[in-house]
């Protein structure tokens, strides 16, 4: 698949199973992260990758977390946060790492990071890997950040799991670029 085929048609494939991306596919996946824009060469990013066992460590955070709101959680709500990482078989932590820099704030720091974790998901659809980017209340949580070790200067951008897709892709909508892209100063 060339580049631009890539970029337009890339889709979620929100049904993962195993087996996770694994040896040069994984490290395309990872080096093309890598690639993103990045304002500084500050390369303000890093990332966990959680497959195995790991999920299960990774939900039971999850739950943790949520007790942590809710203490009283019944049973379904618990097992509930701790399926989440189970979803699929691999799921890679996008945290940006916030440096202080004085021509490049935090929010295009963390705009770098999401440009590395679209560089993996369109990586990813390119060779046929499956990929969803999901965030939600967790990836903003005190007690998730803790549990994962990041810093006071570190946030989570996103959990990107990976897997092989499940099922057939959604089609790609058809959007018109005039809807989006206008010339300035209007006619």
């Amino acid at each position: 698949m060339d580049a631009l085929e890539a970029l337009q048609k890339r889709v979620s494939s929100p049904r993962l199973v195993a087996p996770a991306p694994a040896g040069e596919k994984l490290q395309a996946i990872f080096r093309a992260a890598l690639r993103a824009a990045d304002h500084g060469n500050l390369r303000p990013w890093r990332f966990l990758v959680v497959d195995g066992d790991a999920r299960n460590a990774l939900g039971e955070l999850y739950e943790q977390a949520a007790l942590s709101d809710t203490p009283d959680l019944d049973d379904t709500q618990r097992q509930r946060f701790r399926a989440m990482p189970m979803r699929a078989p691999m799921v890679v932590v996008a945290i940006a790492n916030c440096q202080d820099h004085p021509k490049v704030p935090e929010s295009e720091q963390l705009i770098a990071t999401g440009a590395a974790v679209q560089n993996m998901i369109t990586a990813a659809f390119a060779q046929g890997v499956g990929a969803y980017w999901r965030t939600g209340a967790l990836a903003y949580h005190p007690r998730v950040a803790e549990g994962l070790g990041l810093e006071t200067n570190e946030h989570i951008v996103g959990f990107v799991y990976l897997g092989t897709p499940e099922g057939t892709a959604k089609p790609v909508p058809e959007l018109q670029v005039e809807e989006f892209f206008s010339p300035w100063p209007a006619k």
